[in-house]
């Protein structure tokens, strides 16, 4: 069980960042363990996005620039990965075209105008959050910057439950699709929600609660994508995968700015 741990953590850093981690096994019990392990993954993408905001922000650069680095920096740990995957689910759902020839358009090359609309919209949503958040305090912005990025990972588990099958037979999404039982599933959820909890309960105020709603309302939004997904394309693939991740990180941003 410890060697499939550290596998776990292995495939979840190798695959989901950009972090110099080797995945050492690629098979369904690597890949459980991984997706399982995949909010440890978003933690440290939440608090290497944190850093130059909050000391941006230290520095007098104010809430806007703080927001666009807490902002560009999960891009730069996923090389883009889920940003692109975002554009080409827009284009394949845009595309209203049966699945076969959507799921051929998302794995295109190019991006098309839904996907670019998407993006657009997607980012500006993102820094316009942190921004808000970042002018109440370096702690809020920072402590909103870690808590999308480990919900946008329990997306990612979520998804992984058994019962949502993969659209194609080849790819990540296909070596992580089913993998996860839903207790698994579920019960990462709830460590994700107490997490968020306890750490918005250090700001004070209503903190505990505006965080825990977060963590809970941003995977009902991944949720319904993740449907609407499955049923035009079959199931997920790993463009799927990385629109859940933002639409995720995007959903407890705005959550928390409403606050």
């Amino acid at each position: 069980m410890t060697s499939l741990n550290s596998h776990g953590l292995r495939f979840a850093f190798g695959t989901l960042t950009v972090l110099p981690v080797r995945v050492t096994r690629w098979d369904r019990e690597a890949a459980r363990a991984g997706m399982l392990c995949a909010p440890l993954a978003g933690l440290a993408v939440g608090v290497l996005a944190a850093v130059p905001g909050a000391l941006l922000l230290w520095g007098g650069a104010g809430p806007l620039l703080a927001a666009v680095a807490s902002a560009a920096v999960p891009a730069a740990l996923t090389r883009g990965l889920h940003l692109d995957g975002l554009a080409d689910t827009a284009d394949g759902l845009g595309s209203g075209k049966p699945a076969d020839d959507a799921l051929r358009i998302m794995k295109q090359s190019d991006i098309g105008p839904f996907g670019v609309i998407t993006l657009l919209f997607v980012l500006l949503a993102q820094v316009a959050a942190l921004q808000r958040l970042y002018a109440d305090g370096w702690a809020q912005g920072a402590v909103a910057a870690v808590a999308s990025a480990v919900v946008a990972r329990l997306a990612l588990t979520l998804a992984s439950r058994r019962g949502v099958p993969a659209a194609r037979p080849e790819g990540l999404g296909a070596a992580v699709a089913g993998t996860v039982p839903a207790a698994g599933a579920w019960t990462a959820g709830l460590v994700v929600v107490a997490g968020c909890a306890g750490a918005g309960a250090l700001l004070g105020g209503y903190g505990a609660l505006r965080y825990a709603l977060a963590a809970v309302a941003a995977p009902v939004v991944a949720g319904l994508l993740l449907r609407h997904c499955v049923r035009r394309f079959g199931g997920v693939t790993g463009d799927v995968f990385g629109a859940l991740a933002e639409t995720a990180a995007t959903a407890t941003l705005v959550c928390l700015a409403l606050g």
